[in-house]
């Protein structure tokens, strides 16, 4: 591509998106950004959410869009920025998930132990960077919080970035659960930066706390939903099981890049001293998991077959949340019903019944705050605003938890319903 060229993107959400630089286009095209096409935005979201088949390729050029926006808007309010900062700030947005796995948040810890996607993600930038003769420096610094102009990092990274922006609005478009929906073009109208900060105008305020809301609904109606959390549990238990079952020497389905990692026990440490850990990890993609899940639904291991064809044809766990933790009895109960029905063994019913937890903080107070500039100059958090919304309700954390089993006949353990519906 020369200077001369231009890409034009046709976006259901945002229409057409525009790459105009010959270093983006080349960073688009390189085979670590597009490996994003084959890893979905919303992990097992579709099981509850038929629409919501879109990937991280779709966000993160979304993220880079409205990045172009946001930038265009600062500028021409006075904020200086040269145009090597705004490449670089474009750049970091589009490769901030480039370190996702398959399945994204679901498998982070189960494909690797112990290893970030952010931190894949500064690896895959750091040996961009050399394959592109040090072009992503600045990218990197903007990225890891290292340059002076601190509000193009926040526009990457932080609670009103352009990242939660384009999920949220994507999300919603996907899955049709209007809630979600923001005002992204006037939140990005009401940007600006005061003593190096990106903070927001005051007559910006109900779009901000329309936003932060959204981002609640969305948690719980979609992100959280008992049945997401059911497929994605099904699937790390799957990969638990098809590990245990390759470190015991058993021959299994995988593509090779899956094989890699299913019969190695690779950690942080090995991705530092072994380089193609991460070139084997960029050949990993979500196909490489459905398609062994798939084969594995016929395999010999009784549990990992049940779990594979179960989560194949959509047979999920039944997922009962509760405001306390769960009593050990019903874990007890709940195990002998598994046993007496499935005739599972007492030391794999961990893969069957289990117990977890789903939290959300809407605003964290203490984290990179959301500040509104006022007319006169002053500053002021979202949350200590007069009459704030935040304040009263979004700051406060929620936990809920659960406990995942498959459905059995009609059982009622410690007040909780737990029959087959």
């Amino acid at each position: 591509m020369t200077d001369s060229k231009r890409k034009i993107v046709n976006d259901p959400v945002y229409g057409f998106i525009t790459i105009d630089h010959p270093l983006i286009f080349a960073v688009i095209s390189h085979p670590y950004y597009q490996r994003l096409r084959r890893i979905q935005q919303m992990a097992l979201a579709n099981m509850v959410y038929p629409g919501a088949m879109h990937t991280r390729f779709h966000h993160s050029l979304g993220a880079y869009h409205l990045m172009s926006c946001a930038l265009t808007e600062l500028k021409s309010k006075g904020i200086e920025i040269t145009g090597e900062e705004e490449i670089a700030a474009k750049l970091a947005i589009l490769l901030h998930d480039i370190g996702h796995g398959p399945y994204s948040h679901a498998l982070e810890s189960t494909i690797v132990e112990g290893v970030s996607h952010e931190q894949l993600s500064q690896w895959l930038m750091e040996q961009l960077n050399e394959e592109l003769g040090g072009a992503l420096r600045l990218t990197i610094e903007i990225f890891n919080d290292r340059y002076h102009k601190k509000f193009l990092h926040q526009l990457v990274s932080s609670q009103l970035d352009v990242d939660r922006m384009d999920y949220l609005n994507r999300d919603s478009f996907y899955t049709g659960v209007a809630e979600g929906v923001i005002a992204h073009d006037r939140i990005l109208k009401m940007l600006t930066v005061h003593q190096g900060e990106l903070m927001v105008e005051e007559k910006g305020v109900y779009s901000i706390e329309k936003f932060i809301v959204a981002r609640r609904l969305m948690y719980w109606q979609v992100y959280l939903h008992k049945t997401v959390l059911s497929a994605e549990n099904m699937l790390v238990k799957i990969l638990e099981r098809a590990k245990y079952l390759a470190h015991q020497g058993q021959e299994l389905f995988c593509s090779p890049a899956l094989r890699f990692f299913l019969y190695r026990h690779i950690t942080g440490r090995h991705f530092e001293e072994n380089p193609e850990c991460l070139q084997e990890f960029c050949r990993l993609d979500d196909y490489d998991i459905m398609g062994a899940v798939k084969v594995w639904a016929r395999h010999p291991d009784r549990i990992l077959s049940l779990l594979c064809t179960w989560l194949v044809n959509r047979r999920l766990f039944k997922v009962v949340l509760s405001g306390e933790p769960f009593e050990q009895n019903v874990t007890d109960v709940l195990d002998r019903s598994i046993q007496d029905q499935l005739g599972i063994a007492a030391e794999d019913l961990h893969y069957f019944v289990f117990t977890g937890t789903a939290s959300l903080r809407a605003y964290n107070v203490a984290n990179e705050r959301i500040n509104i500039l006022f007319k006169d100059g002053t500053v002021k958090d979202i949350s200590s605003i007069d009459n704030a919304l935040v304040s009263h309700t979004l700051a406060i954390p929620v936990k809920k938890f659960y406990i995942c089993h498959p459905k059995i006949q009609a059982t009622d353990v410690s007040g909780i319903n737990i029959a087959n519906v």
